[in-house]
């Protein structure tokens, strides 16, 4: 169980990193933008980890399963970041007002 629950981090994982990187490739034009997509992800893994850290004090003992949860956790984490990101990619509903940067759907 705790392996496949840690392939679907790595798989969510993989997934996130392609996303940026198609991000940064797509709006490499605009530097004002990747300057801060590129602060923005550095921040969010920041805040993966911190909280993740207050999920999972160091130094106490979960047991067997923490190894699982962890994985779970982060997989949870990094897919609602995907969600995020895709916005830049896919777009998002045509008349939102706030979509600053972000495509528009077709």
């Amino acid at each position: 169980m705790n392996v496949s629950t840690c392939d679907s981090y790595i798989t969510a994982d993989k997934k996130l990193n392609e996303i940026y990187q198609n991000i940064l490739k797509e709006y490499k034009q605009d530097t004002a933008f990747i300057k801060n997509l590129k602060s923005a992800q550095l921040i969010w893994i920041k805040l993966r980890d911190a909280d993740l850290k207050a999920i999972f004090t160091p130094g106490e003992f979960y047991g067997s399963v923490k190894s699982m949860c962890v994985c779970e956790i982060l997989t949870e984490f990094t897919n609602e970041r995907i969600k995020f990101l895709k916005t830049w990619t896919e777009g998002i509903e045509e008349g939102e007002a706030c979509r600053g940067t972000r495509k528009q759907k077709d």
